[in-house]
């Protein structure tokens, strides 16, 4: 029913930067909740931006990640500045095809794509 593609992860320093995008296909996504969610090895997946009819983010990515999606080619972005060390993780598009009371419960998206590495070097 949709499919989603991730790629822009890497290695960066500390203080870099890096675009992930998030290609989405089989199913129009424009009315849908699309975020991003992030597991670091050991730890569980956690929430870290969504966008609907507005944006959220967790509070460790505030003022450093910017979510934000192109309609016309169906493709969600997560642009990531300021990078640390703890933000390595493999970074995981999400989308859900129901409601949803919150935008943050990573057990709500229905849909994923196969995550892309990003590894912040310290």
């Amino acid at each position: 029913q949709v499919q989603l593609v991730e790629s822009g992860g890497g290695l960066v320093q500390a203080g870099g930067s890096l675009r992930l995008s998030c290609a989405a296909s089989g199913r129009t996504f424009t009315s849908y909740t699309m975020g991003w969610v992030r597991q670091a090895p050991g730890k569980e997946r956690e929430f870290v931006a969504a966008i609907s009819g507005s944006t959220y983010y967790a509070d460790y990515v505030k003022g450093r990640f910017t979510i934000s999606r192109d309609n016309a080619k169906n493709t969600m972005y997560l642009q990531m500045n300021s990078l640390k060390p703890e933000d390595t993780a493999v970074y995981y598009c999400s989308t859900r095809t129901y409601y949803s009371s919150s935008v943050y419960y990573t057990t709500s998206y229905n849909y994923w794509g196969r995550g892309t590495q990003v590894t912040v070097s310290s």
